[in-house]
């Protein structure tokens, strides 16, 4: 999808995280559908108060209506997603696997990350992992405008090339940079626990942070640029 083909984000998960997207994203001129397991005419006052702006909707509808939908629901729901409304669809998974509270999923107690286990289960959608290496009230204090000395840097990861730089043209109007961590593999070098997670990074810190073990080469992808190739919906 051509990056300014992306007009509207839907976003599943109306707590902290999901509201915290929400309003940036209206901030930075995107229509926003909002939603999570409860019917929209019982969430529409709790939208209207925590993201101005956004639109209440059903699950399904964020899900069919965003031209990037974003996940940010608890992990330990994932297979609560129907896998058929994500077909062909850019989806941007900002959950984090902790086991304190998620309970300890063995699924997510090995190698793999745990976004690469989300793209087995969601075996169509064009998965990408950013926004979990942030904290909420973080992405709307750091944003900064594009060339800004101090602005923030955050990390790109998925196996299909042109939807990271979609994702990418998203991520700079949101006022950070986006740095291309290459395939989905190469996500967990900003999971929990990471040098990355939860700290602030500019490129060209990120870049060397990523680049330890890379599976390809990182490099920071501007809106527009090349970043190269390498129904029971519960939702919080």
């Amino acid at each position: 999808m051509p990056t300014n083909a992306i007009k509207t984000i839907g976003i599943l998960g109306a707590g902290k995280v999901g509201t915290a997207i929400a309003r940036q994203a209206i901030k930075s001129g995107y229509d926003v559908l909002l939603a999570t397991a409860k019917p929209s005419a019982e969430i529409s006052l709790i939208v209207e108060m925590t993201a101005p702006g956004a639109k209440a909707v059903s699950a399904e509808a964020a899900a069919r209506g965003g031209d990037i939908v974003v996940l940010a629901l608890p992990l330990n729901k994932y297979q609560t997603l129907d896998p058929a409304l994500f077909e062909d669809k850019i989806v941007i998974d900002v959950m984090n696997y902790w086991a304190p509270t998620d309970g300890t999923l063995a699924e997510f107690e090995g190698e793999r990350s745990s976004s690469e286990i989300l793209q087995g289960y969601l075996a169509g959608a064009r998965l990408v992992r950013t926004l979990n290496h942030i904290g909420y009230h973080e992405l709307e204090e750091d944003g900064l405008p594009a060339g800004h000395p101090d602005r923030r840097a955050l990390a790109i990861a998925s196996d299909d090339a042109a939807s990271r730089q979609s994702v990418a043209a998203f991520i700079e109007r949101l006022g950070f940079d986006a740095v291309d961590a290459g395939g989905l593999a190469n996500s967990r070098k900003f999971v929990t626990g990471t040098e990355i997670f939860a700290r602030r990074h500019q490129s060209e810190e990120m870049e060397r942070h990523l680049s330890d073990t890379l599976l390809i080469p990182s490099r920071t992808v501007h809106a527009g640029g090349n970043p190269g190739d390498g129904s029971g919906l519960l939702v919080s």
